[in-house]
């Protein structure tokens, strides 16, 4: 019995933590690109407009799952052969994924939520407001530092983490996120739903128009006021 203790020990030890293109890995570039995206956003914020906003995209917590999902989507597609593409073929691949990504998810939070996050109606060769050429550009160079300088170089850092300590606190970063995840969005589900007059389903939506209100919500994310 101690044996098969002390072998599964030692087996243990020896497990490499987020090994090689895994989830485990896509999550912490996700986690990375949604802690960029806030303070990115803000700082930004701030140059344009000498105020500090709140750029969350989360209830809980400095997390902003646009970009993260944008990070996620680079490690995603380019991560499995990223040492054997060239730096010209990774930046065309990466001008695209971010213009792509970028149109995309304009759509989906306009459907989903009824809002707009950002507008280009009036840049310079811009694509249906959604995104423009200059901006895939920009989105291309990023996805080439990403995947050329960020990506080997984290790489070999989280896999030198003790596998004991940070497999679960990994576990437990990404059930919070999940449950923020769901929370944030069901949240802001109920308030298009307000704004449309529609009355709760269940209880859980009569909980949510009791906590998060559409003030509650605004101050969580100002840049969705109308007035913004």
């Amino acid at each position: 019995m101690e044996e098969e203790k002390l072998k599964e020990k030692e087996e243990t030890e020896k497990k490499i933590f987020a090994k090689g293109y895994c989830f485990t890995k896509i999550f912490i570039f996700f986690l990375i690109g949604c802690l960029f995206g806030t303070y990115y956003e803000e700082i930004l914020w701030f140059i344009s407009k000498r105020e500090w906003v709140n750029r969350q995209g989360l209830i809980f917590g400095p997390f902003s799952p646009i970009y993260g999902f944008g990070v996620s989507i680079y490690v995603i597609l380019l991560g499995k052969h990223n040492e054997e593409r060239g730096i010209l073929k990774t930046y065309l691949y990466s001008c695209l994924i971010g213009g792509v990504a970028e149109f995309m998810t304009s759509i989906i939070c306009e459907f989903a939520f009824g809002v707009k996050f950002w507008d280009y109606t009036g840049y310079f060769l811009n694509i249906l407001g959604r995104t423009t050429i200059p901006f895939m550009l920009a989105w291309g160079l990023l996805g080439l530092f990403l995947m050329k300088v960020a990506y080997p170089f984290v790489s070999k850092l989280v896999e030198k983490a003790p596998y004991k300590i940070a497999q679960p606190i990994y576990i437990v970063i990404l059930v919070f996120i999940i449950l923020d995840m769901i929370l944030t969005y069901s949240a802001l589900g109920r308030m298009t739903f307000r704004s449309q007059g529609k009355e709760p389903f269940t209880f859980v939506g009569k909980i949510y128009d009791k906590i998060y209100t559409d003030e509650y919500l605004y101050n969580k994310f100002p840049a969705m006021r109308p007035d913004k």
